[in-house]
Formats: structure tokens, C-alpha cells, sequence
């Protein structure tokens, strides 16, 4: 087992109705809001009038700003950061899916020193302290609600992105399981595989960590066990309620804990180059992108796969493990090819040579310009 530190400061506020405790928790960090929120839905599920309510009654001012995309955008980010400064706010409340809550956590993060949020993100800006950030989940997927990453793409340069900083770390977020009743099946899917990704990804982190492998065990089954139940029954509290406690328990931390980092991320950067390219739900780019990463991967890690693959779907087998897996994903109406999302194999040389541009690797697992080709014939479904 590696060395490693424990650290979460985030007051995570869980369950039915907990945003009536909004107001009195956010008044103690000032009284002026910047209110960050998505493109309409959190007015169709009852969140935002929530959130509002809760601010008028302790004489908040608010400013608001709306919009962010759910592949969230360095201009967006920007603006935000602007409207901030202008109306001096004391903290950032952000109000949706990791897509909001990333993009405010870069707002707070660059509001105090008008800093360009784009070189806070390329490591040549230094923040040295941040507005406080709330959170109101309404979509469970990334994990942003308790960690410290903020993932943002610039549609200039071509790059999508993560961010990681101590800084960003919300200092309460509240999850009310009642709000994602009113979440697609599409997006309720594109979540359970981005939980599934993100505890994956810190499994191929090197490193051996026992105690963190049962726990990537736990909450890839449980996701498994909830994900056509809350699909079925969307409504459902209870499968809400776990489906949401599943997505913060991947990246807060807890799977890391003994290994030499918190993950490979390379399915992350192969995802995050589709999405920059056709704007591809991040979910849906990984259910495309880590079937066709095992692939490559079976013959160099395999005895770390079969330890995967045991743990999850109890077979010995990588081709079994991948086959299950893409079932699974196909069963929750995931895409498994880039044909799914109606790219075609003419896109292949555009995908590469995008990979390539943006020197898409694994913190672990290195992939070299090939490896990035094969990856994508992989992905097309063809075979190596």
C-alpha cells in the first residue's frame, strides 16, 4: 500500500427537503450570492424556486447567471467570472450536474484575483484563495459535489481538461435524491457509466490498495443492482437515493486511498476528445471508450483486469469482463461504438490526429500515437 493522506472537508447535507437548511448555513459566509445554474431544468424540478426561497427569506442579494452547457465552456466560465467581480459576491452557489458545479468552482476560484480562468486550468495562474462554494446537486454522475476537480473545455484551443486544486472543494452541498426524478433516462444512464468509469479509472492507478479494490467492488455492483430499477421507476426514492450516494462515493476520495494517485484518467482524456469534437455527453463517451481502452489493455495488464473481472462479474476471463461490461451498457441504452452516436469511420482520422494534438495518455498506462489508432478502430468496432 502506498502512502497516502485522507482529506475531505466537505459537509455533505443528504436527503428529502435538506435545501430548507440552505439559507441559515449559506448566510455565515456573507449575504451577496452568485447564482450558477444550467439551461432551464432546475425550474422544471422545483430546485431553483428551492434555492431561491430559501435565499429571499435570509435577505440575500442575488445575481444570477444561467446557461452553463452540460460539456461546460471556458467562455461561460469567464462571463460568470465577470458578473461576480462586478456585483461583488461573496460566495458562488451552484445549482446543477457536475457540469455547474465544475464550472463554479473554477467562478470562486478566479473571482478573487480576477484571474483568467483558462491559465488557472493550463497550471499558469496560481489562485491563493477562493469565494466559497455551495452546492445544490440535481444530477447524480461526476462526484464534483465532494472533491476537488473541476473538468472545463475551450473550444479554441481543442482541449478539455481537469482541474485540481484544495481550493475548490465546495464547503457544503446538499443532495436531495428528489430532484433527479425529473432526469432523462438518457442522462440517469450517462451517469451510472460515469460513476462506473471513474471508480475503474482509480482502480488502474498503480499501487496496491485492497481495502480501496472492494470498495471500487461495492459501488460498481451497487450501481449495477439500482441502474434498470431507477430507470424503470425514476420516481422511486430509494433507488434515487442510492443511485445518487453511489456517483459522490466514486470520486470522493475513497477508492484512491493506498494507491500512487487517484487514477490512469487516459479513458477520461480519450472521452473528453469527443466531447470536445461533437459535444458527446460525457457518459456517453465513456461507454464507448473504455470497452475499446480493455481491449487494448488485455494483453499488457491482464492480470490486473482478471482481478477486475473477478470482482465485479466473478470471471476469470478479460474477454468475458469486457463482453459483460458492454452488455451492461447496452442494456441501460449506453452507447458501445461511436456508430451508436452516428459518427462514422470517415471521423477517424479527425479523432486521432484530435488525440494526438492534445497528447491524450494515462497517468499509468501510456498510450502511445498508435495505441490512440487502434483505440479508435476499437471504438468503430473493429478488431486489432
Amino acid at each position: 500500500m502506498e502512502n497516502f493522506v485522507a482529506y475531505n472537508p466537505v459537509q455533505l447535507h443528504f436527503g428529502k427537503e435538506v435545501v430548507s437548511n440552505l439559507g441559515k448555513t449559506v448566510r455565515q459566509y456573507g449575504t451577496k450570492v452568485l447564482l450558477v445554474y444550467g439551461k432551464g431544468s432546475v425550474k422544471k424540478n422545483g430546485s431553483y424556486d428551492d434555492v431561491v426561497a430559501q435565499l429571499n427569506k435570509f435577505g440575500m442579494q442575488i445575481t444570477e447567471y444561467s446557461g452553463i452547457k452540460s460539456n461546460p465552456v471556458i467562455e461561460d466560465v469567464q462571463n460568470a467570472i465577470k458578473l461576480g467581480i462586478e456585483n461583488q459576491v461573496d460566495m458562488v452557489i451552484a445549482l446543477g450536474g457536475g457540469s455547474v458545479i465544475d464550472s463554479a468552482k473554477m467562478i470562486a476560484l478566479c473571482i478573487p484575483g480576477n484571474l483568467d480562468a483558462w491559465k488557472v486550468m493550463k497550471m499558469r495562474a496560481f489562485p491563493k484563495k477562493s469565494l466559497p462554494l455551495i452546492a445544490v446537486l440535481t444530477l447524480a454522475a461526476t462526484g464534483s459535489e465532494m472533491n476537488m476537480f473541476a473538468v472545463v473545455q475551450n473550444p479554441e484551443t481543442g482541449e478539455k481538461m481537469a482541474h485540481k486544486n484544495p481550493l475548490i472543494f465546495p464547503k457544503h452541498s446538499f443532495l436531495d435524491p428528489v430532484y433527479t426524478y425529473f432526469v432523462s433516462p438518457e442522462y440517469t444512464a450517462y451517469g451510472i457509466v460515469d460513476l462506473i468509469a471513474h471508480s475503474f479509472e482509480a482502480f488502474f492507478a498503480a499501487g496496491k490498495a485492497d481495502l480501496s479494490d472492494r470498495f471500487v467492488q461495492a459501488i460498481v455492483q451497487e450501481a449495477m443492482r439500482y441502474a434498470l430499477p431507477v430507470l424503470k421507476e425514476p420516481d422511486n426514492y430509494d433507488y434515487r437515493a442510492n443511485i445518487m450516494w453511489i456517483a459522490t462515493s466514486a470520486l470522493n476520495g475513497t477508492t484512491a486511498y493506498g494507491r500512487a494517485g487517484s487514477g490512469d484518467w487516459g479513458v477520461h482524456a480519450i472521452g473528453h476528445t469527443l466531447s470536445v469534437l461533437y459535444d458527446t455527453p460525457h457518459g456517453a463517451s465513456l461507454s464507448i471508450a473504455y470497452p475499446a481502452w480493455l481491449k487494448l489493455m488485455k494483453n499488457r495488464i491482464p492480470d490486473r483486469i482478471k482481478q477486475l473481472a473477478k470482482l465485479i462479474f466473478n470471471t476469470n476471463e478479460c474477454d468475458d469482463f469486457i463482453v459483460k461490461l458492454e452488455t451492461f451498457f447496452r442494456q441501460i441504452k449506453a452507447p458501445v461504438k461511436l456508430q451508436d452516436i452516428n459518427i462514422d469511420v470517415s471521423r477517424k482520422e479527425e479523432i486521432v490526429n484530435a488525440m494526438i494534438k492534445t497528447k491524450v495518455n494515462g497517468y499509468y498506462q501510456e498510450l502511445s500515437e498508435t495505441d490512440l489508432e487502434k483505440i479508435t478502430d476499437l471504438m468503430f468496432g473493429n478488431k486489432i
